[in-house]
């Protein structure tokens, strides 16, 4: 199986223009490839993880990624899958994202003797002249043509500001600088990029001529892989100080039966063969295909010792064992009022909700247990000397854990 199938049978590959220059480039690991990653928080989160496991599986065979880090396009702001106008970032801000974001990927990429790159569109886009821009890059553009593009339309009724309007011809200029400074010849992005990702093939083969080597592929399901990023209660970060690893490998165990095989299949690095025989499984075997996803990507985020404490971790909890390895919150004298602690409070300390409010009804609606013991009463208190020594779990809902110790 060539390289270019194996990311079809993953079900990473979407749409491609020019489709046998593609499979050649990948295939013998000529591809120049990037993929933009605009700074709109302090980490990366796992609507990412598409996007990191392709750089890493592509470096794998050859092929050199850039990892584009989008300090100018980050002041302008994506409006795809977008109801209204993000907020605007000051540039420290921006930076901040971006030195986050360089840290991470690390983790993911070897940036090691030119293997890949890292770079900022901050470097071209923030020095650009506007009446250069209208008169360089404005002619190839269409504006009844660029009203088309799906993340356009959707924000026609509420209201599109010509500053996100911009934003195509912003994405669709990093490519052409990325072709010309690095001899980029590919991009990659998810569907409903696709407009985007249009314009700058365009704009590359309109101002160098028919010549100009650039090509473009889109990430199947790139969208639902951003929704990943996104549970109830927030982002499921790649940080572990806004995620736990316990918390991230507790999330991919709970993905839904539907899903696993298809988490396997594009987000971990094991073979397909392995992954086509758990095609066959079912019931209870499904749970041992969310335990072996949810260990592949904690490992490949958190690495190897982490991985395997949120495995033993979530392992005992399930059995009704011990609290070990699960994420902690430690109580100190000032928590406690008459030597005991309100429910909704302890709730709100161990960030199991992120109000008192929110706490209250969860109570209510009978989602909050202590030690596997169902607690209805808004009102219950926990004596300080009822927390046992090696600690009690609180729980909120079937996800969301937490071992309450005194410190």
């Amino acid at each position: 199986m060539t390289v270019y199938e194996e990311l079809q049978a993953r079900g990473l590959i979407a749409q491609v223009t020019d489709e046998d220059e593609i499979k050649d480039l990948i295939n013998n690991g000529k591809a120049v490839f990037y993929i933009g990653f605009d700074p709109t928080a302090d980490s990366l989160h796992v609507g990412h993880f598409m996007a990191l496991c392709l750089m890493k599986r592509l470096q794998m065979a050859g092929n050199k990624p850039i990892a584009l880090l989008g300090g100018g396009t980050g002041m302008i702001g994506d409006p795809s899958g977008r109801s209204d106008m993000r907020k605007m970032m000051t540039v420290e801000t921006i930076q901040h994202n971006c030195d986050c974001f360089k840290e991470q990927m690390s983790r993911f990429i070897d940036f090691s003797d030119g293997k890949a790159l890292m770079v900022n569109n901050a470097d071209w886009l923030m020095g650009l002249n506007y009446i250069e821009v209208l008169r360089e890059v404005g002619p190839h553009f269409s504006v009844n043509r660029m009203l088309t593009a799906e993340c356009y339309k959707q924000r026609m009724e509420k209201g599109l500001s010509f500053l996100e309007f911009n934003y195509m011809i912003m994405q669709s200029y990093d490519f052409y600088m990325l072709y010309q400074k690095y001899g980029c010849n590919m991009q990659f992005g998810g569907d409903d990029q696709w407009s985007n990702m249009l314009g700058g093939t365009e704009l590359i083969r309109r101002k160098l001529g028919k010549d100009a080597y650039a090509m473009t592929i889109t990430l199947l399901l790139n969208s639902e892989g951003k929704k990943m990023g996104k549970t109830q209660s927030g982002a499921v970060w790649l940080d572990p100080n806004k995620t736990t690893p316990f918390d991230f490998y507790q999330y991919w165990r709970n993905v839904g039966d539907a899903d696993v095989l298809k988490c396997l299949r594009m987000l971990t690095f094991l073979p397909l063969e392995q992954i086509n025989e758990m095609d066959k499984w079912e019931g209870s075997q499904l749970n041992q295909a969310k335990e072996i996803l949810a260990y592949e990507l904690t490992e490949l985020v958190h690495g190897e010792e982490e991985a395997k404490k949120a495995q033993a971790g979530a392992r005992a909890l399930f059995s009704q064992g011990s609290a070990e390895n699960m994420p902690t919150t430690e109580l100190t004298e000032e928590d406690f009022k008459e030597d005991a602690i309100d429910l909704i409070t302890m709730l709100v300390k161990a960030e199991l909700v992120p109000t008192r409010s929110e706490g209250r009804r969860a109570i209510e609606q009978g989602g909050v247990s202590i030690d596997g013991v169902k607690i209805t009463d808004i009102r219950h208190t926990v004596a300080k000397a009822d927390i046992p020594e090696d600690g009690l779990v609180l729980k909120r809902g079937k996800k969301k854990f937490r071992k309450i110790c005194v410190k």
